[in-house]
């Protein structure tokens, strides 16, 4: 019998797809950028499956749910962060607002679900 781990979850699936999309889109951002906004989109990229995969290794409910806020966070300042390229002219790809939206929205779904589990 296979043990269930953070790698068999949709939402770390998912945002592994959206630390591939970041790190491809900010490769064209102006070079000015590499350690500034490129380096904070990525940071906060690759923070989303991370924290979900340390807190899934977590003994506890409340450290696991503590880490899927911390993803949470981190999709919040994707969020601001492409919202700033846009503004600046770095990025012209809308559907990244809807991949990052979507994913929070099954981010908070997996949060209800892992509050209502018992212990």
């Amino acid at each position: 019998m296979r043990m269930v781990t953070h790698k068999d979850l949709d939402i770390w699936k998912m945002s592994m797809d959206l630390v591939e999309r970041v790190y491809r889109i900010t490769q064209a951002f102006p070079k000015g950028e590499l350690f500034g906004l490129i380096a904070q989109i990525r940071r906060a990229a690759v923070s989303v499956p991370s924290n979900i995969a340390e807190g899934a290794a977590r003994n506890s409910k409340k450290e696991y749910l503590q880490y899927l806020y911390i993803s949470l966070g981190s999709l919040s300042e994707i969020e601001t962060q492409v919202l700033i390229s846009q503004r600046l002219g770095y990025l012209n790809d809308p559907d990244i607002l809807e991949q990052v939206e979507h994913l929070r929205r099954m981010l908070l779904n997996f949060i209800k679900y892992v509050k209502g589990k018992a212990v």
